[in-house]
């Protein structure tokens, strides 16, 4: 029999982003606070046990082997499954924008194919096989705010914090994650590596005290805007077009080159939006109005979309499948 799912792979921001020391693996040590947005792709899912693994997907835009397939491939071997499963990506996040669309939707996979199969898999190889797909990927498995500390992977979930308006610009530049690396001139001895820590905790103190990313924006900072924005300088004349309009915070989001304002309200978001609409400064960009996503909010939503196939622990996470104790699948 044939189980379908259609769930929403929701967008992430970066409140904060410190890039410190370069290690010897190549990969640099970050300190950063991660948050989900409503901003969302779509994903169909189709599954259908079988005697042979058959992956295919709709998406005009895919690559072979891309995140999806490779998200679907590593949850069944680890479930020890052979299945037919289809899906069709309809994309709304913005790729190569620090968006993290490509991350979420092989989250979005881990989370929902287990359910679709009927078969458990613990969250902590699920977080294992995230981390082998890309650093943003585990934070999509727990969703609202979190810090996130090394290569991104390491996470500390934080309480929930208001559920704020924002409006994320998206100008269409696709900047290379390494060559935005090595503009920053990061070497094995980051001399500021203490001050930076120091900073970042400071934010994160008030990111927790006001439970608010607007109130404790001015704390915050993004490593990378100084270095892409003097790349791009219509990046920078953009985020100070979007400080002029009552935004409570600016800030590129990843290492580009997405930006998001936060505003009080949504009045004042639509407002800000309208202007923009009618500025040549922002002529083709897409301007994309959104809200911050708690964690509570993330996992109703997950366990709504999945509801058709979940048991009756409807509070666990990740949610469980009715079928979990009694499929019978093939094994590979």
């Amino acid at each position: 029999m044939k189980r379908r799912a259609t769930v929403r792979s929701l967008a992430k921001i970066n409140l904060d982003l410190r890039v410190l020391h370069k290690n010897p693996d190549g990969f640099h040590d970050l300190r950063t606070v991660f948050q989900t947005v409503s901003l969302h792709d779509t994903i169909e899912i189709e599954f259908e046990a079988a005697r042979r693994l058959q992956l295919s997907i709709d998406d005009p835009d895919a690559i072979p082997d891309n995140l999806i397939l490779r998200a679907a491939r590593a949850a069944l071997e680890a479930m020890g499954i052979a299945a037919r499963v289809h899906f069709r990506l309809i994309k709304r996040i913005p790729m190569g924008g620090g968006l993290g669309g490509g991350s979420s939707n092989a989250a979005a996979v881990l989370l929902a194919l287990p359910v679709l199969a009927g078969r458990p898999l613990p969250m902590e190889e699920r977080l294992q096989i995230a981390a082998s797909l890309g650093s943003d990927v585990p934070f999509f498995l727990l969703g609202g705010t979190a810090v996130g500390l090394g290569r991104g992977t390491e996470l500390y979930p934080l309480g929930d914090i208001a559920p704020e308006p924002l409006l994320i610009v998206s100008p269409g530049l696709h900047i290379a994650t390494p060559e935005a690396y090595r503009a920053l001139h990061r070497s094995l001895t980051f001399t500021e590596s203490s001050s930076s820590i120091n900073n970042f905790q400071s934010y994160v103190r008030a990111l927790i005290e006001e439970r608010s990313a607007g109130a404790a924006s001015a704390l915050g900072v993004n490593d990378f805007e100084a270095a892409v924005s003097s790349q791009y300088p219509q990046l920078k004349t953009m985020m100070g077009k979007l400080s002029k309009l009552d935004a409570a915070g600016v800030r590129m989001t990843g290492s580009g080159s997405s930006v998001f304002a936060i505003f009080g309200s949504r009045g004042e978001r639509d407002r800000a939006r309208k202007v923009l609409l009618g500025d040549r400064v922002f002529e083709g960009f897409r301007l994309l109005a959104a809200s911050l996503v708690s964690r509570a909010g993330y996992r109703r939503l997950w366990r709504r979309q999945l509801i058709e196939h979940v048991g009756p622990r409807e509070n666990a996470w990740p949610p469980h499948s009715q079928l979990e104790t009694r499929g019978r699948y093939d094994k590979r």
